[in-house]
């Protein structure tokens, strides 16, 4: 039986993704679109500007987008998936999710709520027992789960299958990012041909923070943060997709280059349609990952690794996901479909 979905800011460039993913999905059927009051009324072929490399498709190109209004969507939505800017996201969010709406949400806002989970199913599933602690405090029938920032999401997961096997001391990460991630708009042709941005506004505390809760405990009441230091720099690039990522880790252990790309590779994945069969690929050749080159495995949706050394209390290694695939639209479905399985829709 299908799940009805809805998207929330579906005419922008994480929505188009949103689309993207969910239109052949086996058990979502997309049948609400929302965007702005300009937007309102019009068919999904007027009111986006279609930049993804596939066609819009016809299920979705004649449908009708509506305000981002829970008024405006059918109590028949079963899930819905959110692209909103952050800003609008805080404001909105919350009313669908007391309206009774189960939002997965890739905006920012709201990620290190006490209460509410920020999940990568592959690392850390079982945070989603929190949701039943933020109906309890809240009173919310519906739900709020989050994806983490598209650069916290790439080097989690090497991360995870290093502190299993040798225990994270401290992180240190330094991004080459795609300009993709700042949306169509984000970055103009001007500021990042020829150059490279070596800031990039709010990213370096995303990371530090949103990756030590990932990498924390639930207890049943609450999520105890990763007691390692996390420090990251975070650069814009030229690449169009594709964060790259270069990571410096001490561990508890000792741990070699060797053992390092072990864990990593043998590292499980998760019985979820959107879930590459192999969740981390590691390369041999210290020329890998390439975001040209290495961005669509797994659909968009793996973790590639490589370059890995040894240093003094620890290892270097470089790593690479598809920032609007892995980072975001993928991620968010993702999570839609570990709601799915635990019966939260």
């Amino acid at each position: 039986m299908s799940v009805n979905v809805g998207i929330l800011g579906a005419t922008g460039a994480v929505g188009q993704r949103l689309i993207q993913y969910i239109e052949p999905h086996p058990d979502f059927e997309l049948t609400a679109l929302t965007a702005s009051e300009s937007s309102a009324g019009k068919s999904y072929r007027e009111a986006a500007k279609w930049r993804v490399n596939t066609p819009i498709p016809d299920s979705v190109a004649d449908m009708t987008v509506v305000a981002t209004d829970p008024d405006e969507v059918s109590s028949d939505v079963d899930l819905l998936f959110s692209s909103l800017p952050s800003s609008v996201g805080a404001e909105v969010e919350p009313k669908f999710v007391e309206d009774g709406f189960v939002v997965s949400s890739n905006s920012s806002n709201a990620r290190e709520d006490a209460d509410v989970p920020l999940v990568i199913p592959e690392v850390n599933s079982d945070h989603l027992g929190l949701l039943e602690v933020q109906r309890e405090e809240r009173g919310w029938d519906g739900a709020l789960l989050k994806n983490p920032n598209c650069s916290t999401i790439t080097m989690v997961p090497p991360l995870a299958a290093l502190d299993e096997a040798f225990g994270l001391e401290s992180v240190t990460v330094s991004t080459l990012q795609a300009v993709s991630g700042a949306g169509y708009s984000g970055v103009s042709s001007m500021e990042i041909i020829d150059n490279a941005l070596p800031h990039i506004g709010g990213e370096e505390q995303k990371m530090e923070s949103e990756s030590r809760k990932l990498l924390g405990e639930f207890d049943g009441a609450e999520v105890q943060y990763h007691s390692a230091d996390v420090a990251a720099s975070c650069n814009r690039i030229s690449t169009i997709d594709g964060h790259l990522e270069n990571v410096w880790v001490d561990t508890a252990e000792e741990i070699t280059a060797e053992a390092a790309a072990e864990e990593m590779a043998a590292y499980p994945s998760i019985d979820l349609p959107n879930s590459p069969d192999q969740l981390i690929h590691v390369f041999d050749d210290p020329e890998r990952p390439q975001p040209r080159l290495d961005r669509m495995r797994g659909n968009g949706m793996a973790i590639s690794t490589g370059g890995f050394r040894e240093t003094t209390d620890g290892v270097q290694f470089n790593c690479l996901a598809h920032n609007t695939m892995r980072g975001a639209a993928g991620a968010s479905v993702l999570n839609g479909e570990l709601l799915l399985e635990n019966g939260y829709l």
